[in-house]
């Protein structure tokens, strides 16, 4: 049973997050449609730093922010090499552990175009549980951002006795769930919603979460529910609603490598704005400014990787 750390104690992050640590691997140049017994060939390989939960650390760390992350790998090379990729970008790792049992998740990623194949091994990003997480770390900072809710399998039964106690510490709330593999998206969710401060979905999450027809109307339905919902739209930009008030603002046009990690880029360039305190807005420009940039190389933190190509990208196009 979790309960809540006694006294105050110093903010040490501006962030902390619970979530998935996997690899991408990216093959480019297949068909969508492929046959089987036959050799198929792609035009190109990548390795990446996967996990929505991971590429948000990373690319947040990498904007300067304070990050510590709760996370599980297996005790295997691709364990190591997850973990040396958050290492390079500042993100406190001293609550990351190894396990024995299980592999390091591994996604598969075969893009086509606007579209893409998503094939997932689950591996450790499954098996974390409420038993896993230390609170009074969690706590030592002014926000708690979930990312992945229906790939962690582990975390879910008690996710809303965790948010009522990060609540109470006096932390915000965000979450973006991202896709649910088995498109039900029911279980826990419903609960969390009337517990978070800001929604993060994409155009398509979106309307699953509030099982309507058309964007309008999904923010119609959750907004009384929500204080602050901010829809990732693509090359339409992103739209902001704050209890009645809605607001369109427009993407960075560029002429994208891939899309993978786009949208939790989107999420740390907002949420490094949304925790300086902001204007939702401007916030949801410069994600839109970090979305992009991360469309310039191939996965969700190559881009970030490359200190003089991401400073100076970031230096064009500065949010005013």
């Amino acid at each position: 049973m979790l309960t809540r750390p006694r006294g105050e104690h110093q903010r040490r992050f501006d962030i902390t997050i619970a979530g998935e640590t996997n690899l991408d691997l990216i093959l480019y140049g297949l068909p969508e449609q492929m046959s089987t017994e036959r050799e198929l060939l792609g035009s190109g390989f990548k390795v990446t730093l996967g996990g929505s939960s991971s590429i948000l650390a990373h690319n947040l760390a990498a904007l300067g922010g304070r990050v510590g992350f709760i996370s599980q790998v297996g005790r295997d090379e691709m364990g190591d090499i997850a973990l040396a990729r958050l290492g390079e970008s500042g993100v406190d790792l001293s609550h990351i552990t190894s396990r024995e049992d299980v592999g390091t998740g591994v996604t598969v990623l075969l893009p086509h175009g606007q579209r893409r194949h998503i094939l997932t091994y689950l591996g450790a990003m499954a098996e974390m549980t409420i038993a896993d997480l230390d609170l009074a770390y969690l706590t030592s900072s002014r926000h708690f951002h979930l990312s992945s809710l229906f790939l962690q399998t582990g975390l879910q039964p008690d996710l809303p006795e965790l948010f009522d106690q990060l609540k109470k510490a006096g932390l915000t709330l965000s979450l973006d769930t991202n896709d649910d593999p088995n498109d039900t998206w029911g279980g826990v969710l419903d609960q969390l919603l009337d517990r978070i401060d800001v929604l993060l979905p994409n155009e398509d999450e979106i309307l699953r979460i509030a099982r309507k027809p058309t964007l309008e109307e999904s923010l119609d339905s959750l907004a009384p529910r929500v204080p602050l919902i901010v829809v990732k739209c693509g090359a339409r930009g992103a739209v902001v609603q704050q209890g009645k008030k809605r607001d369109w603002v427009p993407s960075l046009r560029v002429e994208p490598v891939d899309t993978i990690g786009a949208g939790d880029s989107f999420n740390a360039g907002f949420l490094n704005f949304y925790l300086k305190d902001e204007n939702p807005l401007r916030a949801a420009a410069m994600g839109n400014v970090t979305g992009a940039l991360s469309t310039l190389r191939p996965g969700g933190t190559e881009a970030y990787r490359d200190s003089a190509f991401r400073d100076g990208f970031l230096n064009q196009y500065t949010v005013a």
